[in-house]
């Protein structure tokens, strides 16, 4: 540690504490708000982050030129008031009682929440994770990724504002304006973190694991999608091409490979074309294969470009396409095309069997993608159940886009920008990440013999309790008790100062 502290300019390092010391003031006046203030303060914070949904859309975009606007607008929306709307009844802060079980949950956060915010999708998951934070009661900084770092920034200064202006104690909401590795490195082994949400590049997430602090990390995805003779192909092409387009393809939970039913396969590729797929040549795929990946891995360059971009960068046209497809024949690691793209390029495959598919399925996410995501577009319930139980995937989204259906949007699961991958990918959590992921509880619980009566909890509140009678300290006081009460303080007084002094 001590050679990463060098590594930091002083005055950053100084600044930095002073944000970890009004975080942990603001953490403590948080624990003392009752559930009408922390409805006003989100309330608050979402209007103000929904107001310039459209502004930070574009500006995420001309800074990380990366993704499209109107989509990120989408992002931003839904993760500021429309996180409020899912979430707003939900109570995070009064007891909950249990009788039958004899049990009461008293919920505590948290603390001091340190949030790593990812390149790809930065201002709506400032968005995301401030608000979890505030509805929970806990406090949050924010390090954006360098790339996207003045967009962030700001964003977090509104949302600040408007915390503020709602009664939030000071310090409840700051950001790391100049990030780097050292410095992130610092503020996630410091003692006054509680916890550590990364989002980001698998070396982060491990640094985040390494750091000493309770964190919660997620792994990077790589979807397999299955289509079976049984699956309204038309909507299934629809809904992959809509999926796969999406911000240009730059959440992790996008579709990677298409695993057809040899019996449909041609009939599903006319499909993707009609919905304004470009299904590549041999010779395009091979290209787009050698322009997509370097020595080192993905070519960076390329993340959530157009796929018009993208394919002229290959070497041909493809105007006006919405996705790439490339057909492959192998669905091993070893083919590049099946890994994980975070650009709107999609490997496509035939299968034979739903068996087939599920060793493809395995096969591909053998090196990245474990405990992430998969669909399934089909109506025999036999081969979804097949496919998800054997699939090691957390979340299988059906008859859905994998991009907003993995990641809760067009599905029941919890909308999230944050996707835990569980013990499959190396993450402390297989949810995708709600409230209730920056909680605990106290749990009271009675003797369970029947013959031991349950309290009555209810119309009780930890927060307002009835008043104490303070103990009353038994003193002469006639024949001047008073003087001799502060004769006697100043006493013990001196002999304080004078052990110090001696000391």
């Amino acid at each position: 540690m001590s050679d990463v502290l060098l590594k930091v300019p002083d005055a950053r390092l100084e600044r930095t504490k002073m944000m970890l010391d009004r975080a942990q003031w603001a953490a403590s006046g948080m624990q003392k708000l009752d559930r009408t203030s922390v409805r006003r303060i989100i309330d608050a914070v979402a209007a103000a982050g929904h107001a310039k949904a459209q502004f930070y859309a574009e500006w995420a975009v001309r800074e990380t030129g990366m993704g499209v606007v109107a989509h990120k607008r989408i992002k931003n929306e839904a993760c500021s008031k429309g996180l409020v709307e899912l979430y707003g009844g939900d109570d995070f802060i009064s007891p909950r009682i249990n009788a039958a079980r004899k049990i009461v949950e008293l919920p505590r956060p948290a603390g001091v929440i340190f949030a790593l915010v990812p390149v790809t999708n930065p201002v709506a998951t400032v968005f995301f994770k401030t608000l979890l934070a505030l509805m929970t009661r806990n406090a949050i900084i924010l390090s954006p990724h360098p790339q996207a770092r003045a967009c962030c920034a700001d964003a977090v200064r509104v949302l600040a504002e408007a915390a503020a202006a709602a009664g939030a104690p000071d310090g409840c909401i700051q950001v790391i304006e100049e990030p780097t590795i050292p410095l992130i490195e610092t503020v996630m082994a410091d003692a006054r973190v509680d916890l550590i949400v990364a989002t980001g590049g698998p070396a982060v997430v491990k640094a985040a694991y390494r750091s000493g602090n309770p964190a919660i990390g997620v792994g990077p995805g790589n979807a397999p999608v299955l289509v079976d003779e049984s699956a309204d192909l038309k909507q299934a092409a629809r809904r992959i091409v809509a999926s796969k387009s999406f911000d240009n393809s730059i959440l992790c939970t996008n579709e990677s490979t298409v695993l057809a039913f040899a019996s449909i396969a041609d009939r599903l590729l006319d499909a993707l074309k009609a919905d304004g797929a470009h299904v590549c040549s041999p010779d395009e795929t091979a290209k787009l294969r050698k322009v997509l990946f370097t020595d080192t891995g993905f070519n960076v360059g390329l993340i959530g470009k157009d796929a018009s971009v993208i394919a002229e960068a290959a070497g041909f046209r493809a105007a006006n396409a919405k996705i790439l497809v490339t057909p492959v024949t192998l669905v091993q690691p070893e083919e590049k095309l099946v890994r994980e793209k975070l650009a709107p390029v999609l490997a496509f495959a035939r299968v034979q069997t739903i068996d087939q598919a599920i060793s493809s399925a395995r096969s591909m996410m053998r090196k990245s993608g474990r405990g992430h995501s998969a669909a399934v577009h089909s109506k025999s319930e036999a081969n979804i159940l097949a496919f998800a139980s054997a699939v090691p995937a957390l979340r299988v989204a059906v008859n859905a886009g994998c991009s907003l259906g993995a990641s809760g949007f067009e599905t029941n699961l919890g909308p999230s920008m944050t996707i835990g991958t569980g013990f499959a990918g190396g993450s402390s959590v297989g949810d995708n990440l709600t409230p209730q992921h920056l909680l605990n509880f106290t749990r009271i619980a009675y003797n369970k013999d029947a013959a031991e009566m349950f309290g009555k909890f209810e119309g009780l509140d930890p927060l307002h309790l009835p008043k104490r009678e303070a103990p009353t300290l038994s003193l002469a006081v006639d024949n001047g008790g008073d003087a001799e009460l502060r004769r006697e303080l100043r006493r013990i007084i001196l002999e304080e100062l004078k052990a110090v002094l001696a000391a």
